[in-house]
């Protein structure tokens, strides 16, 4: 297993796309510290590249890498080695390649220029991104022979989680504008590692006077270790469910 994924983390370091995303990261990053004076502002503006690129290029990177390595994956499975080991050697390798490559683009610039809370929970919300989107695409991989149908899969998870989904939880706060929705906000937010990742992370940030009573309810519980706790704990969920099902559909799979 180990032998695997090193050697899907070699391929995948050196793959074109990889170096022009984290390039690409790497640029934008110390062009925003550069040109803000306030570093926490610098961050504000990353995250919210951060939340856009990141899941998009996990998913769509991990969906194509998959479909490019299926040939290579039925040689391996010729061998004595479990479906399983297999697959969890595959998502060992292109998570850790992609975690590298944030870590690198956007981790650096910021342990350089804004070396604090602030900063760490920026760098920790990209690299639990990047952990659940590629999870979540292992799965619609999996469930799909089909290469551009896979893909396209891809994509509309990415397009829900990034843009409808917000829109569909807006629709139900207008709706009940009139009840308590605190702790349906936070449920809400739970169904969307995107979202709760922007939650916590602003809320490490002194803004939360600006979201009025319920910015106030939730810097109490995300600005407390339990709010951290809690964080993890969700985005663990989301990390291993997709992965897990993923590792399922993939035994019983036809190949």
């Amino acid at each position: 297993m180990f032998k695997i994924s090193k050697y899907v983390i070699y391929d995948i370091l050196r793959n074109k796309v990889v170096v022009a995303y984290t390039t690409f990261l790497l640029i934008v990053s110390m062009s925003l510290f550069q040109m803000e004076e306030n570093s926490s502002k610098a961050v504000l503006s990353l995250l919210n590249i951060v939340l856009i690129v990141v899941p998009l290029v996990s998913m769509v990177f991990s969906t194509i890498h998959w479909y490019n390595s299926y040939e290579f994956i039925e040689l391996i499975l010729t061998q004595p080695i479990s479906r399983k080991k297999v697959l969890w050697s595959e998502y060992t390798g292109i998570s850790s390649s992609l975690v590298t490559a944030f870590l690198i683009g956007v981790g650096l610039p910021v342990v350089i220029y804004n070396f604090n809370s602030t900063g760490l929970a920026l760098i920790l919300v990209g690299s639990l991104l990047t952990l659940v989107f590629t999870s979540i695409a292992f799965l619609a991989s999996v469930k799909s022979k089909d290469k551009a149908r896979g893909i396209g899969t891809a994509l509309l998870l990415w397009f829900y989680f990034a843009l409808i989904y917000d829109g569909l939880v807006l629709t139900i706060l207008f709706a009940f504008s009139d009840c308590p929705m605190e702790k349906i906000t936070l449920l809400l937010s739970s169904l969307n590692p995107i979202d709760l990742g922007r939650i916590y992370r602003i809320l490490q940030m002194d803004v939360s006077a600006l979201m009025g009573y319920t910015g106030a309810t939730y810097k109490d519980f995300f600005g407390s270790s339990m709010g951290l706790l809690y964080t993890l704990g969700i985005m663990v969920i989301w990390i291993a469910v997709p992965v897990l099902l993923a590792v399922r559909s993939f035994n019983k799979k036809d190949l």
